[in-house]
């Protein structure tokens, strides 16, 4: 039976402590966080829908109205696919201002987990020795923490894109870790893809390799893609609206589909299309430095392909003459998807999530 979200599950407890009343944990999450309190305040409250805020990497930030028995349905859903029942250990060290942190929360209030809540820390593990049965990163906690995530049975990674040399990685890892596909719109993930420990995937899946894993729905969504080969995913449990995305995908079979990158990220080259994120992808494997490739206008080609590496020359591991020679000799790359130019920027600009601003950081470019 589905508790009100004015009620929480009799196993929960937050770091550490029981509460037999509503009214004890929020005077405990006062004490505790300035950002914890009012959102249990808000979830426990008459109303039935909660604002959240997306965090603005690929625009200006917009407030969303999500339903709380939605939210609770998402919840489930996550329970259910991991197998995560009351009484699992969990971490939360994401930012309860933005969805994914609000999720932990609501997934330990309604499913009774056991939740150590830590500052959103870029290494929440640092200073940590306990053990979780589940946690949710963003890509760059995961990597400070790759020595560590033993402490961790199963993890999701969101936030951002898994680069090949942090994949490679958590091959080494006993923890099972999961990349999530989702948005605030979706109340967090309706998809998730296995990044390691392939022998032991989740019964239902056949994959085999890390090079070829698929993103593999949750239950009850239903995806299709439209005539830009977007996305297009529907879920009555967790929202009352087909949501159109702008992901290039494509799709493997009715329950799995492979990402290919932003439909608004699309670089149009002398015409030929040009797929950031699969380019990207590519170039993780020779470059260590935080990076990414945009289109700027050109005269000749309407747009060309660039790429930013957040790194001052001096600095550099690898010089762009390097660079383009490695591009140039290796099979991974057509002629297009050579950069035409390298830019170095000291640091990129962020979301409080820590996601890359593509736009703003490429009008850094422009400064220097």
């Amino acid at each position: 039976m589905k508790l009100k979200p004015t009620n929480f599950h009799k196993d929960f407890k937050l770091n550490s402590n029981s509460f037999a009343t509503v009214d004890a944990l929020l005077t405990y999450a006062a004490e505790f966080s300035r950002e914890l309190h009012p959102f249990l305040k808000d979830w426990f409250s008459d109303n039935g829908v909660v604002i959240v805020h997306t965090s603005g990497s690929s625009g200006t930030p917009k407030a969303i109205k999500l339903q709380k028995d939605q939210m609770q349905n998402s919840a489930t859903a996550t329970g259910d696919f991991f197998a995560l029942k009351e009484k699992t250990t969990a971490l939360l060290c994401l930012p309860i201002a933005y969805i994914a942190g609000k999720m932990m929360l609501v997934r330990a209030l309604t499913l009774g987990w056991h939740l150590d809540v830590v500052p959103a820390d870029s290494n929440p593990l640092k200073e940590n020795y306990k053990t979780y049965d589940f946690s949710a990163m963003v890509p760059l906690q995961v990597e400070n923490s790759i020595e560590k995530l033993y402490q961790i049975k199963k993890l999701i990674v969101g936030g951002g894109a898994v680069s090949k040399a942090l994949q490679e990685k958590l091959q080494h890892v006993v923890a099972a870790v999961f990349a999530t596909y989702g948005m605030t719109e979706t109340i967090t993930h309706i998809a998730v893809k296995k990044l390691n420990n392939f022998t032991a995937l989740h019964e239902n899946t056949d994959q085999q390799s890390h090079h070829k894993s698929y993103y593999r729905i949750l239950p009850k969504t239903v995806i299709y893609k439209d005539e830009r080969n977007c996305l297009v995913l529907k879920n009555t449990t967790i929202s009352d609206a087909v949501l159109f995305t702008n992901d290039v995908v494509r799709l493997i079979s009715n329950s799995q589909f492979e990402w290919l990158g932003r439909f608004d990220n699309v670089i149009n080259s002398g015409g030929i299309k040009l797929h950031p994120e699969s380019i990207e992808e590519k170039l993780s494997k020779i470059i260590v430095q935080r990076f990414f490739v945009a289109g700027i206008k050109d005269e000749k080609l309407g747009e060309k392909l660039v790429l930013l590496i957040e790194s001052s020359k001096d600095k550099l591991i690898k010089s762009p003459d390097q660079l383009n020679s490695e591009m140039k000799n290796s099979k991974l790359f057509s002629r297009f998807e050579i950069p035409k130019e390298i830019y170095f920027i000291d640091r990129f600009t962020e979301t409080e999530t820590k996601k890359i601003q593509r736009q703003k950081t490429l009008d850094l470019i422009n400064l220097n």
